[in-house]
């Protein structure tokens, strides 16, 4: 996935994947501003070969729309295969992800955070806050610990600082990201938990409206950051499990630490606590030894926790990693079942729009004439309405997949 970002003229950063790149493609942003050449960036992502592919024809549109810019690549992608980005013509450098945040490989000039901007200048209305990066887990399809390395946390007074940040720039909603957010703290003294740190910020930030979670490991949830999920308010009522598969013995060749039978119990666990929360879930069709009964438990999956935020995979294999050596699913095969996996979550995220119908709600409006309520369901905004501002709708109907 691309995201989009915004043009100056003076630099330039494309960001590919996660909201972890996201966030610190703000961070590159702010290094290469001001400085008397101009950069463009690509911030890569190697989740699958189709993000590599992607990230590679960002490199070669970014050169042809800006030919004499100075051109960098940095993210995952550049960081487990630099040789591949250094030998393409349009790259004038490869920056590491272990490097993308220090002002040198730049060659810019120190920060030690970033500036805060007037309200009315801030450049989103919703931020995020990287606050842990690599992995320590050994999942079978992922070639992204390759790329990001061992589990880093960012201290809890590094996190306050980074929020306030956000907070004096107008931001109103604020989203811990990372590769795997729920390890925050494991290698920080008295290893405290992600919960602690979520209590932490909203102690510090009392005046803070919305904190939202990014994707989640459910086994990793501590009782804390439970608790904070289904009773404090200002959370919203919005989670994202990493779940990858619905069979247990797909979720074995993974390397995955839960169940199928502790994923849905999870799922009802913070239903039942927190009736108006809305589940998303990662789902991977096709997996490698994948036969059609592990595929209807993907499927199934989808009914039985509710998932209404669906990102489906289908699998890819990533050299270097142990599933890309296990028997393959037809490619064929796996777009069908992964359209089929689609098919599912679309109908479950269809009935509960259609719930939300006639309900009042509170939506965060953004810059593009729409918003989203404390559940992330997408909603068009009246005209007029300003960005940043929390404002009432009941909607009336859906149209074109939002909420009016």
């Amino acid at each position: 996935m691309t995201i989009p970002c915004e043009r100056t003229s003076v630099s330039e950063v494309v960001t590919l994947g996660c909201r972890l790149n996201l966030a610190e493609s703000e961070t590159i942003r702010g290094l290469i501003a001001g400085e008397p050449q101009r950069t463009v960036v690509v911030n890569s992502c190697a989740v699958t070969a189709e993000a590599v592919r992607q990230s590679r024809r960002a490199v070669r549109r970014l050169r042809a729309a800006h030919p004499d810019a100075r051109l960098l690549v940095t993210g995952c992608a550049a960081t487990i295969s630099p040789e591949d980005f250094s030998a393409m013509p349009e790259v004038d450098g490869v920056v590491p992800n272990a490097a993308k945040l220090d002002p040198a490989a730049w060659q810019a000039r120190p920060a030690l955070l970033p500036t805060p901007l007037p309200a009315a200048m801030a450049r989103h209305t919703r931020a995020f806050v990287p606050v842990q990066t690599g992995c320590d887990h050994a999942c079978t399809f992922c070639i992204i610990p390759a790329g990001r390395g061992k589990s880093l946390s960012l201290p809890v007074a590094d996190v306050l600082r980074a929020v306030e940040v956000h907070l004096a720039s107008g931001a109103r909603e604020v989203v811990l990201t990372g590769v795997d957010v729920t390890g925050w703290g494991a290698d920080l003294p008295d290893t405290p938990r992600l919960g602690d740190l979520v209590a932490a910020i909203l102690a510090a930030f009392p005046t803070l409206p919305r904190l939202r979670l990014s994707s989640l490991d459910g086994v990793e949830i501590d009782g804390l950051l439970f608790e904070l999920i289904t009773g404090e308010p200002r959370i919203m009522p919005h989670v994202h499990l990493s779940l990858q598969a619905g069979h247990d013995l797909t979720l074995k060749r993974m390397k995955r630490r839960h169940t199928r039978a502790e994923a849905v119990l999870l799922s009802e666990r913070l239903r039942a606590s927190r009736p108006d929360i809305a589940i998303g879930a990662d789902l991977i069709a096709g997996f490698p030894t994948e036969d059609e009964a592990m595929h209807a438990a993907n499927v199934a999956i989808v009914e039985e926790c509710g998932i209404v935020h669906g990102h489906v995979f289908p699998y890819s294999p990533r050299p270097g990693t142990p599933a890309a050596r296990m028997p393959q699913v037809p490619p064929p095969v796996v777009r069908a079942r992964a359209a089929e996996v689609r098919t599912a979550v679309a109908a479950m995220r269809a009935r509960w729009l259609e719930g939300l119908v006639g309900t009042a709600r509170e939506v965060l409006a953004e810059r593009d004439g729409t918003g989203h309520s404390p559940e992330f369901a997408p909603y068009r905004l009246p005209e007029g309405t300003a960005p940043g501002q929390i404002v009432m709708l009941t909607p009336t109907r859906i149209h074109e997949g939002l909420l009016e």
